[in-house]
């Protein structure tokens, strides 16, 4: 999501910069041909001419930048980017305020979830280790029938029963040692269950701040984008009067630049900030996407293979979704 913003952002940046150029270039006609009947002087001309160089230089680093996000984009998606389309915010996934955020995130983040299977595991393995101290029983039975190959009739059977019980009595203590090692163990997944909560919290609320902030930056943006646009045209109007220099011109069409270029950053940033804070609540997936895309399920690819003594041969399945994510 962050390339393919990337890209839009760029792009739209570069068609800013070099529609900027064109306007500087008129500028910079009207500005020699009023030199040439004497209404400005060669400082106009040369302020015109420089303003132009600054903006071929930022029209070239706006190209270089969006060649930097469409390689990005190539490594991530796989395909260059044709013809992308206009994107939007998924807002309609995120929770309506930053404490039912936080509720979701702490309660169903795949992350906080691991930690507590890891929990459990540490915890089973503690019984593990203490099984080694426990005696053991067991049972052999043995059944033998015997026939002699020169004799006829001379055979013979015989069955065995043996029980046994082993009652450990001294090992050094290495199992108590890995015991209180497993316990310790056990202790530090527990902290880790708590540190994760707290990264993920961290998360939310950090993904959640910089949406807010995205959503304000458009609406301020875009005030100044109208005001910016207001500003040019009267003082172009003034210019035509000799109440405004050409200076000011200039610095009038760069500030309108300036403008259009946050508002298209801040747009971006907020599509951007939407896909963050639904990654941070645990929730950035095919399935809350709806994506148009084969699910790998875990489970099926277990009972497929579960029991299976022999064969190198992956499941269907799965061998089917590689070939169609190969093709």
């Amino acid at each position: 999501a962050t390339s393919y913003m990337n890209v839009l952002r760029d792009t739209a940046i570069l068609n800013l910069n070099r529609n900027n150029v064109e306007v500087l270039e008129e500028q910079l006609r009207q500005t020699r041909d009023r030199f040439q009947v004497g209404e400005v002087t060669r400082t106009d001309v040369a302020q015109a001419e420089a303003r132009l160089s600054s903006a071929r230089s930022q029209a070239i680093l706006a190209e270089s930048n969006l060649k930097t996000s469409v390689a990005r984009f190539r490594q991530n998606v796989g395909t260059e980017p044709r013809s992308l389309a206009p994107a939007r915010p998924v807002e309609g996934l995120l929770p309506k305020s930053l404490p039912t955020a936080l509720t979701q995130a702490l309660s169903n983040h795949p992350a906080i979830i691991a930690s507590l299977h890891g929990v459990d595991a540490a915890e089973l393995q503690v019984k593990v280790t203490e099984a080694d101290l426990y005696p053991v029983v067991g049972v052999r039975g043995v059944v033998q029938q015997r026939y002699d190959s020169q004799f006829s009739g001379d055979n013979r059977f015989s069955a065995s029963l043996v029980g046994t019980l082993t009652i450990p009595i001294y090992e050094g203590g290495q199992i108590y040692a890995r015991t209180r090692q497993a316990k310790e163990t056990a202790g530090q997944r527990r902290i880790e269950v708590d540190t994760q909560r707290d990264t993920v919290r961290a998360a939310v609320v950090s993904a959640w701040g910089g949406h807010e902030a995205a959503k304000a930056q458009i609406t301020a943006a875009q005030a100044q984008v109208e005001a910016a646009s207001t500003a040019l045209s009267g003082v172009r109007e003034e210019a035509k009067v000799g109440q405004r220099t050409t200076l000011d011109v200039l610095n009038a069409q760069q500030e309108l630049v300036s403008a259009r270029s946050s508002l298209v950053v801040a747009q971006r940033d907020r599509v951007v900030a939407s896909y963050a804070v639904l990654s941070a609540i645990g929730k950035l997936s095919a399935q809350s996407l709806k994506l148009k895309a084969e699910i790998y399920d875990a489970r099926q690819h277990y009972e497929q293979v579960q029991g299976k003594l022999w064969g190198t041969q992956t499941p269907d399945v799965v061998a089917h979704a590689v070939a169609e994510t190969l093709t």
